[in-house]
């Protein structure tokens, strides 16, 4: 009985470490742009650390599994760009212009855009559950928005919260097709590959004031009259915000399969909300909380309506680790 619940619990802690990690993260980044970096600087620091890591771990631990045929690159690029770069960007710039916890949870919508585009344009049977996850998820986001007071919420936020969360649909869907075909940690590491690739053709890095990251960033509540360069806090986005819980999540995925391990994963906008309130002290008023209590449990319920046939899921079985690969 022991030996049968110790992977289990294994993947537990690995789920709820990464989420522990990744809700630090979120305010750890609002920190970096409100000190000097932009989002564009600071998703192209991330996606490059952590390709760096990632091609390199491998290169030294499991070769063999970075090759990629000439067609397949075509198909990583696309995906990296989309599922990395393009979700990264979005994010930071939601989180710049929202609370941390409201622009995590605009990105967490995309379940619910996977199963609607799998219902609507695949045509695939879902659990009728998907209807409930729908209201609940968009009367929450109207709640959280407050829309009876008219415009509350910043507007290029709101909407690139939402465009993370597309971007992260897109991710879901056309990554099914790489899974299938190599392991998650070589299709992360191409993946963050192809967005360092993007950005550094849209911005090539030696146009980059490197001597930025030597400049002191004030530290919010409760570390008040601390600071630190700009580069520790992107040092730790890039290790303890994205590889190490992005393996994390590895291991949870191995041991509790993407099911359980989405679910878990649903803790991490509640962990960012809490570091944001004691840290930065973005309190959420009490039907805000509420509504965002509904955008979760439609969350919840959209990663559990696929319809099973013959044991096999026909609708993709998004994770969220983070906001997906790239984390918030």
């Amino acid at each position: 009985m022991r030996r049968a619940g110790s992977p289990a619990l294994i993947g537990v802690l690995a789920a709820a470490g990464a989420a522990v990690l990744f809700g630090i993260n979120g305010t750890v980044s609002k920190v970096a742009l409100g000190s000097g970096l932009s989002s564009l600087d600071l998703v192209q620091l991330r996606s490059l650390g952590s390709a760096v890591l990632l091609m390199a771990f491998l290169l030294l631990t499991r070769p063999a599994t970075l090759r990629a045929r000439p067609r397949e690159l075509g198909f990583l690029f696309i995906v990296g760009i989309i599922g990395i770069g393009l979700v990264q960007w979005f994010y930071f710039v939601a989180i710049f212009r929202l609370p941390v916890g409201i622009a995590l949870l605009l990105e967490y919508l995309a379940p619910v855009l996977v199963v609607l585009w799998v219902r609507f344009v695949r045509r695939q049977a879902v659990r009728s559950r998907i209807w409930a996850a729908l209201a609940l998820a968009v009367t929450g986001l109207a709640i959280v928005a407050r829309v009876w007071d008219g415009p509350t919420l910043d507007g290029l936020g709101l909407l690139a919260g939402l465009g993370a969360a597309v971007s992260l649909a897109t991710y879901y869907l056309s990554s099914e097709r790489g899974m299938g075909t190599r392991d998650p940690l070589s299709l992360a590491a191409w993946t963050f590959t192809a967005a360092a690739l993007f950005w550094s053709v849209l911005r090539p890095p030696w146009t980059f004031q490197w001597s930025r990251l030597g400049q002191d960033a004030t530290l919010p509540t409760p570390f008040d009259g601390v600071s630190a360069p700009l580069w520790v806090l992107v040092i730790w986005i890039v290790v303890l915000g994205t590889v190490v819980p992005y393996s994390f999540i590895l291991v949870a995925l191995s041991t509790l399969g993407s099911a359980r391990t989405g679910l878990l994963g649903m803790a991490e906008p509640v962990m960012a909300g809490l570091v944001a309130w004691l840290v930065l002290g973005e309190l959420l008023t009490g039907i805000q909380l509420f509504g965002a209590a509904l955008i979760l449990s439609g969350i919840v319920l959209a990663e559990t309506a696929r319809q099973r046939s013959s044991g096999k899921p026909t609708v993709p079985a998004p994770v969220v680790p983070g906001g997906g690969p790239a984390g918030p």
